[in-house]
């Protein structure tokens, strides 16, 4: 029996490798490859990625998908951090606004991942 959908929210892949990584007994195979992705492409750890949504949700009034897409990513400079700031519905940010995301980002990124 499938289990039912407790909440809907965006998630981080670090977030998602912690849920997964509970529940490695349990796993399919589709759940397994899920978690080697996540195992793979986390940046930062579960805790540290949550809390960096909600400051960039909080202190940017960025929508918290965007914000989860630049944890996922975690960009090492403005011109990346640009790139999800480009098209038609998003708001415009200037430079200096990119620049405090960049050190927001810079303040949760692993010193060895840099």
């Amino acid at each position: 029996m499938p289990g039912r959908i407790i909440e809907k929210r965006d998630i981080t892949i670090s977030e998602t490798r912690e849920i997964l990584k509970g529940l490695e007994s349990e796993l399919d195979q589709f759940q397994r490859r899920t978690l080697d992705y996540a195992d793979k492409f986390s940046k930062i750890d579960a805790e540290k990625a949550a809390e960096l949504v909600e400051e960039l949700v909080s202190k940017f009034s960025l929508e918290r998908e965007r914000a989860v897409q630049l944890v996922n990513c975690m960009p090492e400079t403005v011109e990346e951090i640009r790139v999800f700031f480009v098209g038609g519905k998003w708001r415009l940010m200037t430079p200096s606004q990119l620049e405090e995301i960049l050190q927001t980002l810079n303040k949760y990124r692993n010193p060895t991942s840099r």
